[in-house]
């Protein structure tokens, strides 16, 4: 039996199960990960905004604090997806965890701005390859029927982490003048945690059906269908290892005819919503502070607009299957932008407020339906590669974002920067329109 009939059948196989306990195990697993790679990514905007005060930073300085982590996570998630590919979406998952753990708590110790910088650009190597790494490895579990709904749901714990960083940021940063660096030393969770994925968690049978490691594939899938209650008979074929592109033969792949106008369109969106979602949620403590509230009352409200987040993947995990992903997309990407330009133009505190809440529940639920059409519009062999790639591609905006922020809020104060932000999510939504709708559909 060929390794390409050895995946249709394993793929068939993990299609055919319901969500069973072993999914959720999968699924839970994965989103710690995820939420402690949120946590980090949070906790920065409000580490920003004390060490501004504290080490009398410039704003430009500030801004690249954030932005050394970003650029990072572009070389990060470009090649965690070759590798990924390449190695196993396991074994890179527990590596990205490892580096980003390491880093963030090592970065509790520095004493000025050129050793932090350096320490956020490695835990941006980190930070960039897990997350197009899980996407991937949860969606080569989820049946195909609730495919895109299980992905939003592992992007929701991206708010369960934000939300960490906030109480995090309102209790811990402000506590003390080395509150910061104990905010930093709570970041290093994942290292530890890092140990569990790797011996915790099983490698995706996809990825070892493409590679012609069908023995183990068979036995995962048999594992997961015996979660079920279902037995197999499906013999057991250990195949031969199939030899795996080349990196650079599979990152042109992805402008193959088959798939540019896709690839095109996935990585324009990427930019323009990391750029409006790093330049607004790393800066609104800064923001909110420039305003006139303290450090103190800026972080609570900060808390509370974090929190709208939740119902926003709420919505979206049941919209995905109900409309696809093309609607659902397009339609959190049109409200974040609306949004936007409400709580760039509002004063008082319920206004900034409500708004926030608005943008935080758009914005996020936008964030869910990308992560779930992404990993699915590429066959097995490329998934990693092209949900790796579009993130690098939108991690460039996100270096941006925050180097932008200064001169946009000098230029014409918060209701421009928001305007700006608008603008991304307004081209973001119609290259929404130009993705490959995979609703129900089986991955290639």
């Amino acid at each position: 039996m060929s390794a390409s009939t050895d995946t249709v059948r394993v793929s068939e196989r993990l299609d055919a199960l319901p969500f069973t306990r072993r999914h959720g195990k999968i699924l839970g697993g994965s989103g710690l990960g995820w939420a402690l790679d949120a946590m980090d990514v949070g906790l920065i905007s409000f580490i920003i905004a004390a060490l501004a005060a504290q080490w009398k930073l410039e704003p430009a300085q500030a801004s690249w604090i954030a932005s050394a982590g970003f650029a990072g996570m572009a070389i990060g998630a470009s090649l965690g997806g070759l590798l990924a590919d390449r190695f196993g979406r396991r074994q890179v998952f527990a590596l990205t965890l490892l580096v980003y753990g390491v880093a963030t708590g090592a970065s509790a110790l520095v004493g000025g701005l050129a050793a932090l910088l350096v320490l956020r650009f490695v835990v941006g190597l980190g930070l960039g390859a897990e997350l197009p790494v899980a996407s991937t490895y949860v969606s080569e579990f989820a049946p195909a029927r609730i495919r895109g709904r299980v992905i939003v749901f592992l992007e929701a714990f991206w708010a369960v982490g934000w939300t960490a960083a906030a109480v995090i940021g309102y209790l811990v940063v402000p506590s003390s003048a080395d509150g910061w660096r104990w905010a930093f030393a709570l970041g290093a969770i994942p290292a530890v945690y890092a140990l569990i994925v790797r011996w915790g968690l099983p490698e995706s049978p996809r990825w070892l059906a493409s590679r012609g490691r069908n023995g183990e594939a068979v036995a995962i899938v048999r594992d997961l269908e015996a979660a079920a209650g279902r037995v197999s008979l499906e013999p057991s074929n250990d195949g031969v290892s199939a030899s795996a592109p080349a990196p650079r033969a599979r990152v042109g792949a992805l402008w193959s005819p088959a798939l540019r106008a896709h690839t095109a369109s996935l990585w324009v969106l990427w930019f323009c919503v990391n750029f409006s979602y790093y330049g607004a949620f790393i800066w609104i403590p800064t923001i909110l502070v420039a305003q006139g509230y303290d450090l103190v009352r800026s972080f609570g409200f900060t808390l509370i607009i974090t929190l709208a987040q939740l119902p926003g993947y709420a919505v979206a995990a049941w919209l995905i299957e109900a409309w696809g992903r093309r609607a659902t997309l397009a339609t959190f990407l049109a409200g974040s932008a609306i949004a936007a330009v409400l709580f760039g133009t509002a004063s008082g505190e319920v206004a900034v407020i409500a708004t926030g809440m608005l943008l935080s529940f758009f914005n996020l639920g936008a964030w869910g339906a990308l992560y779930a059409a992404t990993p699915e519009t590429y066959p097995t062999s490329l998934r990693g590669t092209g949900a790796g790639w579009a993130a690098g591609v939108g991690r460039i905006a996100s270096i941006l974002a925050p180097l932008s922020v200064p001169p946009l809020l000098a230029a014409g104060g918060a209701p421009l920067l928001f305007i700006v932000f608008a603008a991304f999510f307004a081209v973001a939504v119609v290259a929404s329109l130009f993705l490959r709708e995979q609703r129900g559909r089986a991955l290639s």
